[in-house]
């Protein structure tokens, strides 16, 4: 097996992760499938060797498996094949790999079908952007594409904190720092008190994991930055609720004040089968307008979803799936399934 082999046979095949695990044949996701990719099934000395080339190729000093606890993220790239992020870890007592495959060159915002009214939520100056959905949906390609488009338009310094990083930013128009946890600094936390110190215009912020990590950013847009990062929740209103509802309930009435405050703008996304067998967004778009910022405070935000359905450069996640399949994107089971309301969905679909 030999790994520079896969990685390139990967890209060709437009593969966005490849699976090595013990017991099974190596296998690709692509277009959202997973799918053989031939050969023998995989033993554990096939994949403890395949990682330990992989941890050569990353110029990880790993040299036997006394030195590996039992789980690892980093990143790595190929010349001429691509970027890679990989996970390592034990599944009963050998060794497997998931690998993500990056692209060297970002991707062309439009055609990935983001919506200009994502992308112009770039232009905002400070406060907080979160894209939001569950992970594999292409949240932080929707990030790269913002900071890329921040890069290229507007003059400052871009700090990005990611486990690990993903794409390579160039400096074109701003100054860009990318710092990865576990190689260039400790934690998030960590990382995040010394941004506010290196004079910050843009901070990306690869997941607001906890309590700690939501309130410095928060802190750090209340002081002019504007932060963009990613949450695991599904809803513009989920995720209102979601970052509340790590603090203290002493707390939340205060964080509610402050989160009204400096919250600009939630899009949840998701990726979903289309009819030509590939995969296409699907976004909700809430843009924090005067009535949000009124629902954050009085605690209403299961009324969040009327403001979305009534105001233009705002959508539901309901609406978006809506509009694929009329286009004839999406098959209306498609519409149903993905859907945060089937029962509503299914009568739409059927009309």
């Amino acid at each position: 097996m030999n790994i520079q082999e896969i990685l390139v046979d990967a890209v060709k095949k437009e593969a966005s992760d490849i699976f090595m695990i013990s017991g099974a044949a190596l296998a690709y996701k692509i277009h959202g499938r997973v799918v053989s990719a031939g050969g023998d099934v995989l033993m554990p000395d096939d994949t403890r060797q395949a990682v330990f080339e992989i941890f050569l190729l990353a110029q990880i000093d790993i040299k036997s498996p006394d030195d590996f606890k039992n789980e690892m993220d980093f990143s790595f790239s190929i010349k001429g094949t691509g970027r890679f992020r990989a996970n390592i870890y034990r599944q009963r007592g050998s060794f497997s790999a998931v690998l993500r495959c990056v692209p060297f060159e970002l991707p062309d915002s439009a055609k990935l079908g983001i919506p200009e009214t994502v992308m112009n939520l770039s232009e905002t100056k400070s406060g907080i952007v979160l894209v939001t959905g569950a992970a594999g949906n292409g949240k932080s390609t929707t990030l790269s594409c913002m900071i890329d488009k921040i890069n290229s338009t507007s003059e400052g310094h871009i700090i990005t904190i990611e486990d690990p990083i993903e794409f390579l930013h160039k400096h074109k128009k701003c100054i860009i720092s990318q710092r990865e946890i576990g190689i260039d600094t400790g934690s998030y936390v960590d990382a995040l008190r010394a941004a506010l110190r290196q004079s910050p215009n843009v901070i990306l912020l690869g997941e607001m994991r906890d309590f700690e990590t939501i309130n410095i950013a928060m802190t750090a847009a209340e002081t002019g930055q504007l932060v963009l990062s990613t949450l695991h929740t599904n809803g513009a209103a989920n995720t209102v609720d979601r970052i509340i509802d790590v603090f203290p309930t002493n707390q939340q009435h205060q964080i509610r004040i402050q989160l009204s405050m400096v919250l600009r703008a939630v899009v949840s996304q998701q990726l979903v089968p289309s009819v030509d067998g590939g995969l296409v967004p699907a976004f909700e778009i809430m843009v924090v307008n005067n009535a949000i910022r009124t629902m954050i405070r009085e605690q209403k935000t299961h009324q969040i979803d009327t403001v979305l359905q009534s105001e233009p450069e705002m959508q539901t996640m309901d609406s978006s799936l809506l509009k694929l399949y009329r286009d004839g994107i999406i098959t209306a089971e498609t519409a149903v399934n993905y859907s945060y309301n089937q029962d509503i969905m299914a009568k739409r679909v059927g009309n």
